[in-house]
């Protein structure tokens, strides 16, 4: 029976699983649920992310990978397993993995990543660095001498990178995406209106009425939410306009725009002169925020796109790069491979 190739995505918020000759079988978040006093794993990803704000003090739900990386190398280790099994339930053969990272991931943080892959029953596990992936997912051909411009923005990490001829030629990763966009629409509600809000409420607000990108004239939305009253301790139903939060979110999205436009700065000029010609891609959860893509034509005067399926980019890419296992010399961070 032949092998399975797996490529998996391994968000901070969610996990992507792609699967040879399927496609994408698995989207779930990166929560894992334990049981604080025995120690033991009570659920992984859907299951979990249920679970959070709901648990007795106990059992807490906890996330494995900060910032892009791994905090908890156990816990990763065993939300992989779960995942492969999943994944692989029919296959006898240990699956060949293709795993996505951060830019600026450093070695001792990628071991880390493979190590949690072979504990977890990998064959051989390949790292791809995630604008890399994210560019063969979106489809384009990184092979040919032609700068392209990826900026993935996910939970954890937004990475910049400029490719040409299957390698990255610059590249920046910030610490500034999606899941800090949550945690400031919370504090924002808290500080203004005393409401005590979740991070899947903030989220919610964020995709409904989120924008970091206003023109005159346009319509004001508003939205009705829930959260807890902090003086009082009740449950409280609140409003929260568009233009109220674009500020907010408005400030980290420009943190963002000066990474792009620091590594333009250090791009070749006659790279340059193709990414003007081509545009930013734009791939991740992240870089769907209203106004994204006109943010940053007005700052940097190149126009951005976003890809097709910008969350599901970095996955397909994982499964694509098995391909070209050969030709990918740079967004292969040293080919860790391991055999058993």
């Amino acid at each position: 029976m032949a092998a399975t190739d797996i490529g998996i995505d391994l968000g901070t918020a969610s996990v992507l699983v792609y699967e040879s000759g399927r496609g994408i079988v698995l989207q779930e978040p990166s929560v894992v649920a334990v049981n604080l006093e025995s120690e033991k794993i009570l659920a992984v990803g859907d299951d979990a992310f249920r679970m959070i704000g709901r648990t007795p003090a106990y059992i807490q739900a906890v996330r494995p990978l900060e910032d892009g990386v791994i905090s908890d190398y156990q816990m990763t280790e065993e939300m992989l397993k779960y995942f492969l099994r999943k994944a692989c339930k029919n296959s006898v053969v240990k699956p060949r993995v293709v795993l996505c990272i951060p830019s600026a991931i450093t070695g001792v943080e990628s071991r880390a990543v493979v190590d949690a892959a072979v504990a977890a029953g990998a064959r051989k596990v390949y790292l791809i660095e995630e604008p890399v992936a994210a560019a063969l997912g979106a489809g384009l051909d990184i092979s040919r001498p032609n700068g392209i411009m990826v900026v993935d923005i996910g939970g954890g990490t937004a990475d910049i990178a400029v490719l040409s001829l299957s390698g990255i030629v610059t590249k920046a990763s910030l610490k500034m995406a999606g899941q800090k966009m949550d945690q400031a629409i919370v504090r924002y509600i808290r500080n203004t209106k005393g409401i005590l809000v979740g991070e899947k409420t903030a989220e919610l607000l964020k995709i409904q009425i989120g924008s970091v990108f206003w023109e005159e004239g346009e319509p004001d939305e508003e939205v009705e939410a829930k959260g807890r009253d902090l003086t009082l301790g009740l449950p409280r139903k609140f409003v929260v306009k568009r233009s109220e939060l674009y500020p907010v979110l408005r400030d980290l999205a420009m943190q963002i725009i000066g990474s792009v436009q620091s590594v333009v700065e250090k791009t070749p000029p006659e790279l340059v002169g193709d990414i003007h010609t081509n545009g930013v891609l734009l791939t991740g959860g992240g870089a769907m925020i209203r106004g994204l893509d006109k943010l940053i034509y007005r700052h940097i005067h190149i126009k951005a796109r976003l890809a097709e399926d910008p969350v599901s980019c970095v996955a397909l890419g994982t499964g694509r790069a098995f391909q070209l296992l050969d030709q990918l010399q740079d967004g292969f961070v040293n080919l860790a491979v391991h055999t058993h």
